[in-house]
């Protein structure tokens, strides 16, 4: 029997469901939302039953704010957006997982959140592995 290498870590069915794996960061896995309204990506803490922010030990916390500083940056980087969205809200996902979400003016409910706004519509196959190949060539 191969050892558990995530100490339990298990992935919310809802953001998996949701959303397709990119790669793996130090600490978080990097997942793509599977909504082509807004270049959106999710890093996930590889740490079981974790919450909040605050819940990660402080050498965690410092490494999601690197990765998630590293993404932001590529992701700027990638899609020349105006403004970067960073937030990890957890009301209806309670696993924390921070949203890092590509906008510009004139994109679906601009200046707006994303959350709650329309219905959700999937990338086309080739529209997804583009955007992938090219956050992770940025990254």
């Amino acid at each position: 029997m191969l050892p558990d290498l995530k100490g339990g870590f298990e992935l919310d069915a809802r953001l998996d469901t949701d959303s397709v794996s990119l790669m793996w960061l130090g600490l978080c896995e990097l997942r793509l939302m599977n909504d082509c309204r807004w270049p959106w990506l999710l890093l996930v803490p590889q740490r079981p039953g974790v919450e909040e922010v605050h819940d990660l030990t402080p050498l965690d916390q410092a490494m999601l704010t690197f990765e998630t500083n590293m993404v932001a940056d590529a992701l700027k980087r990638v899609t020349g957006c105006t403004k970067i969205n960073s937030g990890a809200l957890g009301n209806i996902v309670r696993q924390l997982h921070v949203h890092v979400i590509a906008r510009s003016e004139g994109d679906p409910g601009w200046p707006g959140p994303v959350w709650g706004y329309g219905s959700r519509v999937p990338y086309q196959p080739d529209a997804m592995h583009g955007l992938i190949d090219k956050v992770r060539k940025a990254l």
